[in-house]
């Protein structure tokens, strides 16, 4: 799972990267509302921790626009603003939860764990996209209702790919998603298993929807689009 912490104080954006990557997470972190808006746009995140007093734009501002541009992710608001009224502007901002500093960081570790979990459970169990059927809660991928003969590992990373068409997702987004750590740079192991799954998507008559980004990763597409 991929966390963007938004935080411009320089002893705590670090902790809270540090306290997250031990409890599992991969974690991106940006110091300023502009660059949160940047990384919220370009890049898939499980949850958004969102400080709200921070330089160029401030947090409200930051998850609004995030929510006027399409973007779902969950936002949890982090502040030492305690006010109702702040709380309140918040959850209207777009925001999903609201923990007041100082807080204890076994909570904050909860309540992005919950985040997650709400997200997961949106989703629907199955997913269409590029003539490809997915039933996340069978496990199982059909072409024109012929099964795809695909290993656990190929699954999760179809899975990854349909949960976000059309988005640029790096490698680390993938082993993340189906091996739950960070790669080492020299490793071939999501290219390894790209291909396997592009190639068995190919043979059951799908046109290719997974376009390689050089130096970037890899994007699902519909031959449509």
């Amino acid at each position: 799972m991929r966390i963007l912490v938004v935080e411009d104080d320089p002893g705590m954006g670090p902790i809270l990267q540090q306290g997250l990557e031990e409890a599992g997470f991969s974690v991106d972190l940006v110091t300023d509302g502009l660059d949160a808006v940047a990384a919220g746009l370009t890049t898939t995140f499980d949850v958004i921790s969102l400080d709200l007093m921070l330089p160029g734009e401030d947090g409200f501002a930051v998850c609004a626009n995030l929510r006027g541009r399409g973007v779902d992710t969950p936002v949890l608001v982090l502040t030492a603003r305690d006010a109702v009224a702040d709380r309140v502007h918040g959850l209207e901002s777009g925001a999903d939860d609201y923990l007041v500093k100082p807080f204890a960081f076994e909570e904050y570790v909860a309540r992005i764990r919950a985040l997650v979990r709400r997200q997961l459970a949106k989703r629907s169990a199955i997913i269409e996209f590029a003539g490809i059927r997915l039933d996340t809660s069978g496990r199982t991928a059909t072409v024109g209702g012929t099964p795809l003969a695909l290993t656990a590992k190929e699954l999760a990373i179809l899975e990854c790919f349909m949960h976000h068409p059309g988005q640029l997702l790096d490698k680390e987004q993938i082993a993340q998603h189906v091996w739950n750590y960070e790669l080492d740079g020299e490793s071939n192991l999501v290219e390894v298993y790209v291909g396997r799954l592009r190639r068995k998507v190919v043979a059951a008559g799908v046109p290719d929807p997974i376009s390689t980004v050089r130096h970037g990763g890899y994007r699902f597409e519909s031959d449509a689009d």
